[in-house]
C-alpha cells in the first residue's frame, strides 16, 4: 500500500527556492557543505517538524541535489511524514548513541559525511546555538580531522528574513489566534483568579483557535508576572491569584504552523497609579514614532532611536534592545536571532520582513507591556493583530 504524500506547509518550488537561496549564501561564506540543527532552519529548509531536537538532528545542505535529514532512528518515520525529500534522502542513526556515554551522535554524522565524499570539505556548523553542543563540536572535529571547519552561525536564519507570501498567510493566522488569547484574558481575569487558571484559559484559546484556524504551540510559554514580579521580564506564572491594585503584563503569542505572532498586552485590576499610566503615555507615543520609522529603507536603529528620543522626553530609558525579527520557530525562542531593533545595529529594513516591536518598559516595582508585531512595507507598517494598544483595566 502505498503511503499517502506529507502535507507539505509549502510547495516544493519554494522548499527549492530556500535551499538554492542558501547554497549562495553558503558560497558566499567558503560552506561547501552546511550542517544546519537549529528546528527553525530544518523545518525552513525541508518542512521537518517533530519535538525531536532534545536529541542531535540536523539538515545537510550539500553542494548539489535535495538536502539530507539526518537523526534518530526512530525520528526517521517523522521525516518522511513531514519533509519534501524523497527517502533516499532521510538518514536515522541507531539508538545506541542516544543519552551514551560511550558513543556520539555526531561519530555517525561524520560517518555519513565521509560517505557522501565531504570528509575534508569546508563544513559550516552553527556554533552558536542552543542545539549544538560543545561535546558535538569536539566530536565531529576530531572524527573528520581533514575537514575545514567554518562558523555558519545564523547563515540560514538570514537567508529566513524576508517572508514570502504564504509565510504572511500563517503570520496572519497566527495573529487572529492571538487575538483571541487576549480577548480570554480581558474576559476571565479578575482579582482572586488563580494565574494557572488563567494560564489553561489562554492555551485554550490559542488553541482552539477562531474560525477553524487550530493553534500550533508557541515557541515560549505565556509570561504574565504581577506587581514587583513584573520587574522582571521573563518570569512565567505560580498559583498565586491576581489582585487588585497589581498590574499583570501579558507576554503570549499565537503561533500557526510554527510561525508565530506575539503580542503584549498589560492589564491593571483596580485603579492605575500615575507613574504607570506616565508609562502609558510614553510608550504610545514612542511606538507611534517608531512605527512612522518602521519602513522599507530605514534601518533598524532608526527605528529604535524614534522610540528611544520619546522616552527620554519623558525622562524615561530603556536599556536593552526594543524588537526582533520573528516567523517560524521552536522552543525556546520566538525569535530569528539575527538582527535587533537598536543603537548600532544598521541593518536596513526590506518589503516582508517581519518583527515584533517590543516596547516594553520596566521598573523596580512594575512593568509594562504593550507590543505589536510588524510587517515591513515602502510605507506604514502592517500591524498583524487587531488587539486595542492601551492599558486595559479593569476592576
Amino acid at each position: 500500500m502505498t503511503e499517502p504524500a506529507p502535507d507539505l506547509p509549502f510547495s516544493r518550488d519554494e522548499y527549492a527556492a530556500r535551499v538554492a537561496k542558501t547554497r549562495r549564501a553558503m558560497a558566499a561564506r567558503g560552506v561547501e557543505v552546511l550542517v544546519a540543527v537549529d528546528p527553525s532552519n530544518m523545518a525552513w529548509l525541508t518542512g521537518y517538524d517533530g519535538w525531536s531536537f532534545y536529541t542531535h538532528q540536523a539538515v545537510i545542505v550539500g553542494p548539489d541535489g535535495d538536502p539530507v535529514w539526518w537523526g534518530r532512528g526512530m525520528d526517521a518515520a517523522g521525516a518522511k511524514r513531514t519533509v519534501f525529500m524523497a527517502d533516499d534522502d532521510i538518514v536515522g542513526y541507531e539508538d545506541h548513541f542516544v543519552m551514551s556515554t560511550e558513543r556520539h551522535p555526531m561519530q555517525d554524522l561524520a560517518r555519513l559525511l565521509a560517505e557522501k565524499g565531504w570528509a575534508g570539505a569546508a563544513i559550516g556548523v552553527e556554533m552558536e546555538n542552543y542545539y549544538y553542543t560543545a561535546a558535538a563540536h569536539a566530536t565531529l572535529v576530531a572524527e573528520l580531522p581533514n575537514a575545514k571547519f567554518k562558523d555558519a552561525t545564523a547563515l540560514v536564519n538570514w537567508q529566513r528574513a524576508v517572508k514570502s507570501e504564504r509565510e504572511l498567510d500563517y503570520m496572519r493566522c497566527a495573529a487572529r489566534i492571538v487575538e483571541g488569547m487576549h480577548a480570554r484574558i480581558r474576559e476571565k481575569a479578575e482579582p482572586g483568579l488563580r494565574k494557572n487558571e488563567l494560564v489553561a484559559e489562554i492555551y485554550q484559546a490559542g488553541l482552539v483557535g477562531p474560525d477553524g484556524i487550530g493553534g500550533d504551540y508557541p515557541a515560549i510559554v505565556p509570561m504574565l508576572p504581577s506587581g514587583a514580579d513584573a520587574s522582571a521580564a521573563h518570569l512565567t506564572w505560580d498559583e498565586r491569584p491576581l489582585k487588585s491594585g497589581e498590574a499583570t503584563f501579558f507576554e503570549i503569542a499565537g503561533a500557526y504552523r510554527r510561525y508565530h505572532c506575539p503580542l503584549c498586552r498589560t492589564l491593571f485590576l483596580g485603579k492605575p497609579p500615575d507613574s504607570i499610566l506616565e508609562a502609558e503615555k510614553a510608550v504610545l507615543e514612542g511606538m507611534d514614532a517608531g512605527l512612522e520609522a518602521a519602513r522599507a529603507g530605514n534601518t533598524c536603529e532608526q527605528v529604535a532611536v524614534a522610540f528611544f528620543d520619546v522616552l527620554a522626553r519623558y525622562g524615561m530609558h530603556k536599556d536593552s534592545r526594543t524588537g526582533y525579527p520573528i516567523g517560524l520557530s521552536y522552543p525556546p525562542d520566538w525569535g530569528e536571532r539575527t538582527y535587533s531593533l537598536r543603537r548600532g545595529d544598521t541593518t536596513v529594513l526590506e518589503p516582508n520582513m517581519t518583527l515584533h516591536f517590543m516596547t516594553a518598559i520596566w521598573r523596580d516595582d512594575w512593568g509594562l507591556e504593550l507590543t505589536e508585531s510588524i510587517r515591513i512595507t515602502d510605507g506604514a507598517p502592517e500591524c498583524l493583530a487587531d488587539v486595542p494598544r492601551q492599558l486595559f483595566v479593569k476592576d
